[in-house]
This record gives structure tokens, sequence and C-alpha cells, in this order.
């Protein structure tokens, strides 16, 4: 088994899609819509799906906005310069909400940003993204 794809509900598929596109250099793979039961699809991600885990972000016509809730974390992206990820970020308009640095009580350099609808996105600088946090 594998994971396939993680979820998020967007407010506005254009505006995500952006972010996810421009700021952190996915590319959206497919797009589909329901029209009967109003919803739209959009698969996001580095590599075609059958190699690689994907984001679907899902747009339900008509609502702008979701409570994001407290069991949520965030979606981990692998990085070669963490510091050039988070300034082409904050450059399209993202949002740094952790700057570069080690992680408490470790050495692995991380990150925090949120996307546009609030998700929050770790960066781990590549190097070190295989000995797990605080090695």
């Amino acid at each position: 088994m594998r994971i396939l794809h993680t979820m998020l509900r967007v407010g506005d598929l254009d505006r995500s899609i952006k972010f996810y596109t421009e700021a952190l250099g996915m590319r959206v793979l497919r797009k589909s819509e329901n029209t009967e039961y109003r919803y739209t699809l959009a698969f996001l991600g580095y590599d075609d799906e059958d190699k690689s885990a994907v984001l679907e972000l899902t747009y339900n016509w008509g609502v702008t906005e979701y409570e994001l809730g407290t069991a949520y974390g965030h979606i981990a992206i692998g990085t070669d310069d963490i510091y050039a990820t988070c300034e082409k970020v904050r450059s399209a308009g993202g949002k740094v909400t952790r700057e570069p640095g080690p992680v408490k009580g470790g050495t692995t350099v991380i990150a925090f940003v949120e996307d546009p609808d609030g998700y929050k996105v770790e960066f781990i600088e590549n190097k070190s993204a295989k000995a797990g946090l605080g090695n």
C-alpha cells in the first residue's frame, strides 16, 4: 500500500492552484467538475500520481471558507534550499509563519508557511529530511 493523496477543502480553487503551482512549484495533474453535486476537484503534485502522493484540492461551489479544526497538522515538503523556498513563497504573497531554522532540540532546518486557506505547510531541508526531526 501507499499514500495516494491528501484532500484539502479550499475556498477559491484558482487562488489555491496559483499558490501551489507558482509558490510551491507543483503542477496541475488533472481537474474534474461534478455539476450534479456542485464541486470541482484539482489534483496537484511534483510527479505523476502513479509515482508520488499528491494533493487533492476540493472546491465545493459557493463555500468560500472552512473552519480548519484542531486535528489537522501540516503537509511536509522537502526542499534543497529552504531559504530560497521561503523567499519564493513570500514574494508570491504567501505567509511565512516560522522562518527557517533548526527544529527545537535538534539540527534539522525547518520552516512553516500557510496556504491561502490557512493550511500549514512545513518545509524540511532535503539533506536532513530522511534523518527525521530532532536528529
